[in-house]
């Protein structure tokens, strides 16, 4: 029998964690994946409870208050409130499930205080051009070219975290159940070997990206 553990799973904004996600969440019966809480209003197609839990600041202060969360990010007057509502993820860890958290760099800090055995894993694309199309393609959403240069530049920033995380997938076009079952792997095994983080590789797709964001900006100036 499976020992509950969890898996916090981060990676570049269009590098195809939900997808991750999904592929292995219908492959492999013993994940549950938790749903955070956010005080921001849904986007067009999101549903409370699926996406997130939406509630006011009134009532992410009192889970927050009676020490309801697992992590969280809270800041007076913000509308991008996020956190992890605990006992979801303590139920399912008595299940011995593995427990998967979607999740910021942050805040799988403050989960692995919590819980040490936790696996982190961070989703790149193989090119920053992957990632661009990615964003770029996506039909659930309308995103404009600001909105993908808002993207683009959090990726910019969130290169320099890889290299906290246990272990790096990099998600090739159609490639989701493959990064699924390395993921399964490594949470039967609690082995990253061959998916440490490649800090060369991220070096390499950092400075490329640097380069294609201040080119976007010049063309389209």
């Amino acid at each position: 029998m499976n020992k509950g553990r969890i898996a916090v799973i981060s990676g570049f904004s269009g590098a195809g964690k939900g997808t991750i996600v999904k592929a292995l969440m219908e492959k492999y019966d013993h994940y549950a994946l938790s749903v955070s809480m956010t005080t921001r209003a849904p986007r067009d197609g999101e549903v409370h409870g699926r996406e997130y839990y939406f509630v006011t600041h009134e009532d992410f202060r009192k889970v927050m208050d009676e020490d309801g969360f697992l992590e969280y990010a809270y800041y007076e007057g913000s509308s991008n409130n996020y956190g992890t509502p605990r006992a979801f993820v303590e139920e399912n860890l008595a299940k011995n499930n593995y427990v998967i958290l979607e999740i910021e760099v942050q805040g799988g800090a403050q989960v692995k205080k919590i819980y040490p055995d936790t696996l982190s894993i961070f989703i790149v694309t193989p090119t920053p051009q992957d990632l661009i199309r990615q964003l770029e393609g996506r039909k659930d959403q309308s995103i404009d070219f600001a909105t993908v240069q808002k993207r683009l530049r959090t990726a910019l920033r969130e290169c320099a975290d890889v290299g906290r995380y246990d272990a790096m997938l990099i998600n090739e076009s159609g490639r989701a159940e493959a990064c699924a079952d390395a993921i399964e792997k490594i949470m039967q095994t609690g082995d990253v070997t061959g998916h440490e983080p490649d800090l060369t590789f991220v070096e390499k797709f950092k400075a490329e990206l640097e380069d294609i964001i201040e080119k976007r900006e010049k063309e389209r100036n």
